[in-house]
């Protein structure tokens, strides 16, 4: 289905013609036109289908309709980090390119002066206010503003915040605005304190699920079985050479998206780390130099697996395997944006099988087990029974149901042993400094092999197709200048948020809005 044959206002059809954006996502066809008839809805699809677009549309629509002569909040869009508020203010700022619609973004992390800048702005009365929770509660309590005129409630990611301990912060931020309005709900699960938390904000909602919990198809997913020690080496072999698309490297904490960094970059690798220790304005030059090319690989925490849209992200490496199996989805739909492919590789050690295998009966489907590199040496049985909990069951042994799942050893004796000689590069499988750099002093210098294919190549041999800005499920081009009508600030407190207010466009008159460098956010990751 087109956009141009839905009750759109001519401007905001204008602006999406502008944009290239002509047909819709799955989600967008099935939840825009209930949106826009004024009922409430909770939605559950997959990451990067086109969810923002699905509900900023209807709100632009009814924005554009009936106007804000009163100058008060007309709508609220809670989310529950700062990067994906600043995404969403984008988004807006191009399907809002022929309107005149002020947003204002609410969200922690900047200087003193950002605070009353965000408070100016809610004062003043925005259309549109993008906040995350904590942030806009201490507004709430301390800067007078008022949320009784609030006529659109939308909440993203509301598992997430959820997950995140904001329950009671949305309900909260809920007692402050008038029992008749409509509500919004976007979810990319349903879990029971989902659908808990919908029966009490939701009145009569529609429902519509896409996809649940299941990851894009056009993600070609493939695993390595190995040691810890062996990671390292793994990931050379992987970067040998040059790629023109973008990776990010997940790990499971902010120690090791540290040391893995740093150990990249003595290997020469155009690299960067993002995670919670990083100041914001640190978070949002690296956001900023990623999305932009000058930054080839991030290695990050779980602070970037959701709410973030950036182009060209050919490659996700789960360095450590996710502990929940819907971390993993969201960590890997980070790539095949917008009808492109891309591939993600897990790195499972011992201790992690257990988890992965989970992973596999989550999704239903057995992930491609590749050979080990050779440089690597050999590794473990996948055995993952044996590691149901986290640790092994019993001592030794190969187990009953173990296969090598790494192509056996060079040599090709012996391949059903494990643990019974010391492998090299083997560790203990801790998150310690010390194991990271297990393989580190033999792995600082690359050194290219022309004689094989490099790990890399091979998973990026079905390309990562670039198509053409056809659908809404894509954030706006944001490289350079946007073409947008809203302002920008900076938020303050560290925990949330920023904000970013400038007024309404008056005559229709263009403005150009120098698009914020997105940020992360999250507690201790």
């Amino acid at each position: 289905m087109r956009f141009d044959e839905l009750p759109l206002e001519p401007e905001i059809l204008e602006g999406l013609e502008a944009m290239n954006f002509v047909e819709m996502t799955p989600v967008q066809e099935q939840t825009i036109p209930v949106i826009l008839s004024g009922r409430d809805i909770i939605g559950c699809a997959q990451t990067g289908t086109g969810k923002t677009a699905a509900y900023t549309l209807p709100l632009l629509n009814r924005l554009s309709v009936e106007g804000n002569p009163d100058n008060v909040i007309k709508s609220v869009i809670i989310v529950p980090t700062r990067e994906l508020a600043q995404q969403i203010d984008m988004q807006f700022q191009g399907f809002s390119y022929f309107l005149s619609v002020s947003t204002t973004v609410v969200y922690g992390g900047g200087d003193g002066k950002d605070w009353d800048v965000q408070k100016r702005g809610m004062l003043m009365g925005s259309d549109v206010v993008i906040a995350t929770p904590g942030r806009l509660i201490a507004h709430l309590t301390n800067s007078g503003v008022d949320l009784s005129h609030v006529e659109c409630l939308i909440l993203d990611e509301a598992d997430r915040m959820l997950d995140m301990g904001f329950s009671d912060d949305i309900m909260k931020i809920i007692s402050y605005m008038p029992r008749q309005r409509q509500t919004v709900m976007f979810s990319a699960t349903l879990p029971p304190k989902i659908r808990d938390l919908a029966r009490t904000i939701l009145h009569d909602p529609a429902e519509v699920s896409i996809a649940v919990s299941k990851p894009n198809d056009a993600i070609e997913q493939s695993a390595y079985i190995c040691y810890e020690g062996q990671k390292v080496g793994i990931v050379r072999e992987m970067f040998s050479q040059p790629s023109e698309t973008k990776t990010i490297i997940f790990t499971s904490s902010k120690l090791k998206a540290k040391e893995l960094a740093h150990i990249l970059k003595r290997m020469k690798f155009n690299v960067a780390a993002m995670h919670s220790d990083l100041e914001q304005s640190q978070r949002e030059e690296v956001m900023l130099n990623f999305k932009n090319g000058k930054i080839a690989v991030l290695v990050a925490t779980d602070i970037v697996s959701r709410g973030i849209d950036i182009e060209d992200i050919g490659l996700i490496v789960n360095y450590d395997v996710p502990h929940d199996p819907e971390d993993y989805i969201h960590r890997i739909g980070r790539t095949a944006r917008a009808e492109a492919t891309g591939a993600a590789v897990t790195l499972v050690s011992e201790e992690d099988q257990g988890k992965f295998h989970r992973i596999e009966k989550f999704i239903e489907r057995d992930i491609e087990k590749r050979p080990l590199p050779e440089s690597v040496g050999e590794g473990p049985v996948y055995n993952p029974e044996a590691f149901e909990h986290g640790y092994r069951k019993g001592r030794g042994g190969r187990g009953g149901r173990g296969e090598r799942s790494n192509g056996g050893r060079r040599g090709g004796s012996d391949h059903g042993r494990r643990g019974g000689k010391k492998e090299s590069g083997r560790s203990s499988g801790s998150t310690s400094e010390n194991n990271m750099r297990g393989t580190q002093d033999s792995a600082a210098v690359p050194t290219p092999d022309t004689g094989r294919e490099p790990l890399r190549k091979g998973l990026e041999r079905r390309g990562h197709d670039k198509p053409d800005r056809t659908s809404a499920g894509a954030a706006p081009a944001q490289t350079g200048e946007v073409v947008a009508g809203g302002s920008a600030g900076v938020g303050n407190s560290a925990g949330e948020g920023s904000q970013r207010h400038e007024g309404k466009r008056h005559g229709g008159r263009r403005r150009r809005f120098r698009p914020r460098k997105p940020s992360g956010e999250s507690s201790g990751q």
